[in-house]
């Protein structure tokens, strides 16, 4: 047999594997082969780690592996040379609330996807195609997840082959397409696990050799048939970690009932695998008590009640035992070796098919000739997932002709390019009444090689609306831009003196703009344009001795400045952020200056946030048409909604936030206890001139909030010594 030059050192060290195995299998004549089956049950198969501890103590070998969902994650980590010590390290480390939440730190979104996110419910995004309406995979893409499997095995420094592995393995997933059990006996591993525990709905499924694959909970969720036949095992020790069946007064809502059927189609598998043990077989299945399959916090409690199950039959286990110079022989080539952190000599992207390449490579940090640092293509990875085009973003580190490539994977959205976006928001309080708004956008991208988006959006409620916006790159990085926008607003002004309504407005506003900008990679940007307004004003209820209607129009050049370092879009618990802005209309006669600044750090649970705001005229004065406002939750609590308005404004805001709970896994945000504490001085009052002996306006509130489905949600109370008072709640995004 001839035998290619390039190929013998690889065909050498097969060979010298086949040798090995073949002396330590011979070595091993006379004791059973065994089979480990490790099964799903989310976090509840961190009991694994226990079973794996006591398996370990007694020096019990195994001939192979099969795992399914949590137990593939577990099987996959012990096949890469992780022991029992080191996976209960890796699990308590690991952040899971953040892990299940694919929004990177907001820091890294690209600044122009943080405006959508800021102006659109981010969980709405539908796509829109000619086949109709199409909705995401999952609540999470598992971005995070995937990268947390490559640390976990070691593939952030060369990519594990399932086929490569020292110690056989299969991992069970279900093709959600036929609904058929897919057993990965090769292939990627990272890949195998993150398919096999893709619970349907909440993790987007994962594809693999074209199918699309979720948890094999499904179908197989302790597969034992599968350890038989992986090495023809004579012994299957069997670890079961299924979540029990709900009982029957606890199955009412939606989700419950949800859960319930999955659990029931799960437990129906269970039962037909269990079957099929044999009376030499030794079955595990540790009590759990309260611990859910999303209770990851606890996994160290899962792990010691999957150790006393082990213990419960250490006497069946026990005969399964080697001694220790061969269990040291068995265990060398699973043993992790550690190898030096790659020098990549090349970077690849692959799989791109509408977004420009030149994106993907803006945001590496990574250059070819430096050694590769988990930390930094993490970050990089997240932030290419941040410019809000991919539905997953992964890398493999592979190694051809003696050469480290780094190969970046962006999967762009199956349901884009073109998209439906929804917003919603209540707002009410005891001073203004009721105000409420629904928002829907279509937004277009990529509509050429630079990446164009146009945005048309229309707005019902209280306040009416509508917009088109066309964006256009100028360069295939993004660095700059020109963006057009033309829109129509009519919104309900209303008009307060000595603290009382006394007459609302319509007011209209159209406006033309056009603008040429920067963006400053994740940072944020800066531009400068043109703007005409047409304004009319119109009184619908009130005071007769107020003017009944008004109207101009006028335009001027302006000018913006936007940075965002928060790492949360409402909550964040660290960062800061700065804004400025510059009108100035020779026509109108004034300028208007905004400056914006907000800082935010943590101590422990306790998040304080600090607000600084100006808004003046530099030439002028503001026009009554145009002024400066305070009022609402954050700009002056104890005041309805714009019920201060005029001219040299200046705010300052101070809130300190204890954070009382979080949301489940898959959800967004935390849940928080807040006292904010406000000034602000006005220079000209155009409503509430009653105050304009007042120096410094006060306020403080205490309020709950926390992040819903449809956006920030705040609950309190706010009072000034000045007069006002208020009990509030408002809800979405404004």
């Amino acid at each position: 047999m001839k035998i290619a030059m390039s190929m013998l050192p690889r065909y050498l060290v097969t060979t010298l594997l086949a040798l090995t195995l073949s002396t330590q299998a011979a070595a091993d004549v006379g004791r059973p082969k065994i089979g480990l089956v490790l099964g799903g049950g989310g976090a509840r198969g961190a009991a694994h780690i226990g079973v794996l501890e006591v398996l370990e103590e007694l020096k019990i070998p195994v001939d192979c592996v099969a795992g399914t969902s949590m137990g593939a994650l577990i099987a996959g980590a012990y096949a890469s040379g992780l022991t029992p010590a080191m996976m209960r390290k890796e699990m308590a480390d690991a952040d899971w609330d953040n892990m299940f939440s694919d929004i990177p730190d907001f820091s890294e979104v690209n600044y122009r996807y943080k405006e959508t996110l800021r102006r659109f419910i981010p969980g709405s995004e539908l796509g829109v195609s000619s086949d109709g309406v199409r909705f995401p995979p999952g609540v999470v893409d598992g971005v995070k997840i995937k990268l947390f499997f490559n640390q976990l095995v070691g593939a952030n420094r060369s990519e594990r082959l399932i086929e490569k592995l020292p110690l056989p393995i299969s991992l069970v997933a279900t093709d959600i397409g036929t609904g058929e059990r897919v057993v990965m006996r090769d292939g990627s591993l990272t890949t195998a696990m993150r398919a096999s525990m893709s619970v349907p709905g909440m993790l987007a499924p994962a594809i693999r050799d074209g199918r699309k694959l979720v948890d094999g909970g499904l179908v197989d969720n302790v597969p034992i048939e599968e350890a038989r036949a992986r090495c023809n095992a004579d012994i299957v020790i069997a670890v079961n970690v299924g979540s029990p069946l709900l009982p029957a007064e606890s199955v009412g809502s939606l989700l419950t009932i949800s859960a319930q059927m999955v659990n029931i189609l799960t437990e129906q598998n269970v039962t037909r695998s269990l079957a099929t043990l044999k009376p030499t077989d030794i079955y595990i299945k540790p009590d759990l008590g309260t611990i859910t399959a999303t209770n990851f916090s606890r996994n160290a409690e899962a792990a010691d009640r999957g150790r006393a199950a082990a213990e419960a039959v250490r006497a069946q286990l026990a005969k399964l035992g080697i001694d220790a110079e061969k269990y040291a022989a068995w265990r060398e080539p699973i043993d992790r070796v550690y190898k030096p952190k790659p020098v990549i000599d090349e970077i690849q992207i692959a799989g791109l098919k509408r977004v420009n390449p030149a994106m993907v490579e803006r945001q590496l940090t990574i250059k070819p000739g430096e050694q590769l640092a988990t930390h930094n293509i993490d970050r990089d990875v997240l932030r290419i997932y941040g410019d809000g085009f991919y539905e997953n973003v992964d890398y493999q580190v592979l190694n051809e002709r003696e050469r480290n490539i780094l190969r970046v994977l962006p999967v762009e959205k199956s349901w884009g390019p073109d998209y439906l976006r929804f917003a919603l928001n209540l707002d009410t309080d005891t001073n203004q009444g009721s105000s409420f708004g629904l928002r829907a956008a279509y937004q277009k991208t990529w509509i050429n090689d630079l990446g164009a988006e146009l945005l048309a959006a229309v707005g019902i409620g209280s306040n009416l609306g509508a917009g088109l916006d066309f964006y256009q790159p100028l360069d295939p990085a993004q660095r700059f831009f020109v963006e057009t926008t033309v829109k129509y607003d009519r919104v309900q002004q209303n008009i307060y003196q000595d603290n009382k309504r006394i007459a609302q407005y319509l007011n209209a506003d159209t406006a033309f703009g056009v603008s040429l900008g920067t963006n400053f990679g994740t940072l944020g940007q800066a531009r400068i344009g043109w703007l005409y307004q047409d304004r009319s004003f119109d009184r619908d209820i009130g005071s007769s001795s107020l003017p009944s209607s008004f109207s101009t129009s006028y335009s001027g050049w302006n000018a913006r400045l936007s940075l965002d370092q928060m790492n949360r879009l409402y909550f964040p618990t660290q960062g800061w952020s700065t804004r400025l802005g510059y009108f100035d209309s020779s026509q109108a006669g004034y300028s208007r200056a905004e400056v914006d600044v907000q800082g935010a750090f943590s101590l422990g649970k306790t998040v304080f946030t600090g607000r600084a705001n100006y808004v003046g005229s530099p030439n002028g004065q503001l026009p009554f048409y145009n002024p400066g406002r305070l009022g609402g939750f954050g700009n002056l609590s104890a005041f309805a909604r714009g019920q201060i308005l005029g001219d040299d404004i200046t705010y300052v805001g101070v809130r300190a936030e204890q954070i009382i709970g979080t949301f489940p896994i898959g959800l967004r945000g935390d849940m928080r206890f807040g006292l904010l504490l406000e000034g602000a001085h006005v220079g000209t009052y155009y409503t509430e001139t009653n105050l304009s002996n007042v120096n410094i306006l006060n306020s403080a509130a205490v309020y709950l909030g926390g992040e819903t489905p449809i956006g920030p949600a705040y609950l309190g109370y706010g009072y000034s010594t000045n007069g006002s008072s208020t009990v509030f709640l408002n809800i979405g995004i404004y």
